[in-house]
């Protein structure tokens, strides 16, 4: 979940990798999998869909005690937003959500207006960024 991700078990992440253009997504879900392998796109074991998983860096060390690698899996559910606007996340998201264009590579990412919901911020309208209907 986004606000029990510590940046401090990012910090191995070279890159994110998205399956999907994030320009048009207010929120994506986030969490940190257990993944055999550094790279490589994960499998994907949630209802929904993934949208982009992280990649990380030859620093990373595997656990000692499941030989596994923890990685960021990014995704969204049949009733997020996305696919049922006038839904449960019409307003508001999901604990684990986090604007797509606020994530990089040991960033952990955070809740914007647009992931809310909500009107777009006076920052946003001053920079005349306007959300997709």
């Amino acid at each position: 979940m986004s606000a029990l991700i510590d940046e401090h078990e990012l910090v191995h992440e070279a890159d994110l990798v998205w399956l999907e253009d994030i320009s048009g997504l207010d929120y994506v879900r986030q969490s940190l999998d257990r993944l055999p392998t550094r790279r490589g796109r994960p499998a994907y074991h949630r209802d929904g869909r993934m949208v982009g998983y992280a990649l990380l860096g030859p620093g990373a060390k595997p656990s000692r005690s499941s030989g596994t690698f923890r990685r960021r899996v990014f995704w969204l559910l049949p009733h997020d937003r996305d696919t049922d606007p006038q839904g449960l996340y019409a307003t508001g998201a999901p604990a684990e959500a986090v604007d797509p264009r606020t994530l990089a590579p040991g960033g952990k990412g955070c809740k914007t207006e647009r992931s809310e919901g909500g009107p777009p911020s006076l920052a946003m309208r001053e920079l005349g960024i306007t959300r997709p209907l």
